[in-house]
């Protein structure tokens, strides 16, 4: 099946306009969606947890998919840190996706490399993306590589080189040539 649209999350402390999200949309030839978790349109900092946003996120891809015209199950699922780690979490609880594009996958809090966000990885079973800065204090290269084998579908790695977890404007055209390779071998 092709893929139908892209719809990305944003980071805890970000919102649907972060300058990676509005770049994809730019520069990517299919439909992109982006969002903001309830707790950005209600004007809060804090993130809710996580099955809030989960929740969430299950009901802005009905909205997309409905607003969009595409079918639900051809789109990819991703975003920003927190936003990209809450898409795994709900495409490993069943929610269908065509894919994952995760950008700066927050691995573990930075200094806290024991409070690994993996446990749900096995129940992953779609081609997944991960674009991380090789010196993100939420996850280095060797950490990352410890840890995606648990993934059960196909997974891709591209690392920024010299980039930390909010990586620099001058890499924004590399992030999207690799999301769009990756969502055109889809």
């Amino acid at each position: 099946m092709a893929v139908s649209a892209l719809l990305l999350t944003h980071g805890a402390g970000g919102d649907r306009d972060h300058r990676v999200l509005v770049a994809l949309e730019d520069g990517l030839d299919l439909p992109v969606w982006r969002m903001d978790f309830p707790y950005r349109r209600e004007g809060r900092r804090a993130p809710d947890r996580a099955p809030k946003l989960v929740a969430a996120l299950r009901d802005e891809v009905a909205t997309a998919a409905a607003t969009l015209g595409v079918d639900p199950g051809g789109m990819v699922l991703g975003g920003r840190s927190m936003g990209g780690r809450i898409c795994s979490m709900a495409v490993a609880e069943g929610l269908p996706a065509a894919g994952l594009v995760l950008l700066s996958y927050p691995l573990h809090p930075p200094g806290k490399p024991e409070k690994l966000r993996t446990e749900h990885f096995p129940g992953v079973t779609v081609p997944t993306l991960f674009v991380n800065g090789d010196r993100d204090p939420f996850g280095s290269p060797e950490e990352l590589a410890a840890h995606v084998g648990a993934i059960e579908g196909p997974t891709t790695v591209h690392w920024l080189a010299g980039q930390r977890h909010d990586p620099k404007p001058a890499v924004d055209g590399e992030i999207v040539a690799t999301v769009g390779a990756f969502l055109a071998g889809l």
